[in-house]
């Protein structure tokens, strides 16, 4: 979907058409869920600061979020979607994959189709890529929105990928991504020069993944209504963090990433317990987690302080999550008697 909460929010305030507009985080404090295209313009984006947000669009019109509304409409395009297959997996609220390789139409007119009656029932634009594979679906579909459909079929998949910056490739951070700058890699063409073995030595295990992932290679199914354990962000720094103090600093934007992850899955209200981890310079790692907690920056300030003073040693990588609740399997067994 198309900036699916802004969309829904101008779609029901007609008066707010054309204007800049944030949904999340109404406070200073906040954090920006999403934005509209008009807001975009100004450079603010989703899991952005408020302040920050405004600071960047003053004129931004801040509206707080409506789960009931989202999830009634996300009820509505996920009943037109497994109209046409079973296969779907949705990835948040307002994005998901469908394999369509058991409907007898052409895949390119039946995504015209999906995205027709989507706007007929909701008033609302979506965007669809369609492709032989998940990546490069995914990259598809953002290339001609909003409201618009790309088909990248099996035979031109080796030439899409070859201009591609390497930042598409899911998995790709800005620190994996300064570290490709560094080895003069910037596109997929690029990325391809370097061998299996090369990029492993690199990359680690994620090299054998980026090796084929840059060809557009990828070969995950789609898993209809899998249901998460955890949500984590975290980041690797390029110099390591000597002090709770500085740890605290770079904490607060991953806080900021971590709550906009959350609420694009609705995912807060099954919150069970949060973690903080670190990997130290030598190598060696710790957890802290509790249950009963909210994911408040308060809450991981004290995970982290307790984490960090575990060792007193500086700080490489600087992770935060959530667990999640899961859903209660029913027993094939009866109950006795």
């Amino acid at each position: 979907m198309d900036c699916f909460y802004a969309a829904i929010e101008v779609r029901d305030r007609p008066a707010l058409r054309g204007k800049p507009v944030g949904v999340g985080g109404t406070r200073n404090r906040g954090v920006l869920t999403t934005c509209n295209y008009e807001a975009r313009k100004f450079g603010v984006r989703s899991a952005m600061p408020t302040f920050m947000a405004l600071q960047r669009c003053p004129q931004l019109i801040l509206l707080p979020t409506r789960f009931d509304v989202y999830r009634r409409e996300t009820a509505v395009i996920r009943g037109i979607l497994q109209r046409f297959t079973p296969q779907v997996e949705p990835l948040s609220l307002d994005e998901a994959y469908l394999d369509v390789t058991g409907h007898s139409g052409a895949p390119a007119p039946l995504a015209q189709v999906i995205r027709d009656l989507i706007f007929q029932k909701t008033k609302l634009t979506s965007s669809a890529g369609i492709a032989p594979n998940k990546l490069v679906a995914k990259i598809a579909s953002e290339i001609n929105k909003p409201n618009g459909q790309l088909e990248v079929t099996p035979e031109q998949v080796p030439e899409f990928m070859q201009d591609l910056p390497v930042r598409k490739i899911w998995g790709i951070g800005e620190k994996t991504e300064r570290k490709l700058e560094d080895l003069a890699v910037k596109t997929c063409r690029d990325l391809q020069r370097f061998s299996r073995p090369q990029l492993v030595d690199l990359f680690g295990k994620f090299g054998l993944e980026l090796y084929d992932l840059c060809r557009g290679i990828d070969d995950r199914p789609v898993e209809p209504d899998r249901p998460r354990k955890s949500l984590s962000t975290e980041e690797t720094f390029s110099f390591d963090l000597e002090t709770l103090e500085a740890c605290e600093q770079r904490m607060e934007e991953l806080f900021a990433d971590l709550m906009a992850d959350l609420a694009q899955k609705e995912a807060a209200c099954d919150v069970t317990k949060i973690f903080v981890k670190l990997k130290f310079s030598d190598f060696t790692r710790t957890t802290v987690e509790r249950a009963g907690l909210e994911p408040s920056l308060g809450g991981y300030r004290s995970l982290l302080a307790e984490a960090f003073a575990r060792t007193g040693k500086p700080v490489r990588l600087l992770g935060l999550g959530v667990r999640l609740a899961q859903p209660v399997m029913a027993s094939a067994q009866l109950p006795l008697l």
